[in-house]
């Protein structure tokens, strides 16, 4: 199927240029998935045979899941990543730390609302709202509403296919605010299964493949520690907030030009606000961030 993707963070916009290019290949791209819309093609032929395929003006890039083999394909710089999965693992790109194996099926309806149910249910009230149509198809809408009142989100509704139980489409709606916030949806959708020849992938004539290294899902692999702030959680569900330790590449950062723009000062360091999570980078380096209000992100922050 088809699932379009847009959001309504609230975010200022950078001017041209703000993205320093020794970073740009990282930062455009989270920033394209904050400020939206994105289009992705999505295919999935059971847990081991996923593509997920973003189509750029003149451009491509793909996630492809086919058995034990996952590519990565950038057509841009015609660029392939590539690794072979014999059990749960982190994957590493050359010169940096480990990183979960990417799961293209975040980026689906079903993906996203398994993870937030998993997540929130616990301290929300569900309810059901009225019929609704995604993609041509009757579907009813799981509201998930918090409990707590010290939370930016408003709810969270996942319209659920009528016929088959598939999530077709999540909202996450901000307190205050009319359009949702985030918005991840199928457009089309085909259930008929995908044919095998879109999970088979071979690297373009020309093409430079990294092979990525490996470490088995368990201790941590040499000098992690060294490479990965630790993290603490206070609270759970809506209203957590997850402190970060002083990462070293936070000095530099909050010395760039787009760190200024996006960000605002207050008590204890600045914030980054949108409408749904706040982020204060502390005058001591930490980042303290959560879908709460900046006063709990201060109160979080001199309590540690």
């Amino acid at each position: 199927g088809t699932v379009e993707e847009t959001s309504d963070l609230g975010l200022p916009s950078l001017p041209s240029g703000a993205i320093p290019s020794s970073v740009k290949s990282g930062t455009a791209a989270d920033l394209a998935l904050l400020t939206g819309p994105n289009s992705l093609r999505v295919y999935v032929d059971g847990p081991t045979k996923v593509r997920v395929q973003d189509l750029e003006s003149l451009a491509e890039r793909d996630v492809i899941r086919d058995g034990n083999n996952v590519w990565i394909y950038d057509s841009k710089g015609n660029t392939v990543a590539h690794a072979t999965l014999t059990a749960q693992q982190h994957i590493v790109r050359p010169g940096s730390s480990p990183a979960t194996t990417p799961d293209p099926t975040i980026a689906t309806p079903e993906g996203l609302a398994k993870k937030l149910i998993a997540q929130l249910e616990p301290s929300s009230t569900l309810g059901v709202d009225s019929n609704v149509r995604v993609a041509g198809r009757p579907a009813y809408d799981l509201v998930l509403t918090p409990r707590v009142t010290d939370t930016l989100i408003g709810s969270v509704s996942i319209a659920v296919d009528a016929e088959t139980g598939l999530p077709l489409q999540v909202q996450i709606d901000a307190r205050g605010q009319k359009t949702p916030a985030v918005s991840i949806g199928f457009s089309s959708l085909d259930l008929s299964t995908p044919s095998p020849s879109l999970f088979a992938f071979t690297p373009p004539a020309g093409a430079k493949v990294t092979e990525l290294t490996q470490h088995a899902a368990g201790p941590k692999a040499p000098g992690a520690s060294a490479t990965r702030p630790s993290e603490t959680v206070t609270g759970h569900g809506w209203d957590a907030v997850v402190t970060i330790a002083s990462a070293s590449s936070l000095g530099k950062l909050s010395q760039s030009g787009e760190f200024s723009a996006l960000t605002t000062p207050v008590a204890g360091g600045r914030l980054l606000h949108t409408s749904l999570v706040n982020i204060l980078f502390t005058t001591d380096g930490r980042i303290v961030a959560g879908s709460v209000s900046v006063a709990r992100l201060q109160e979080v922050a001199t309590a540690q």
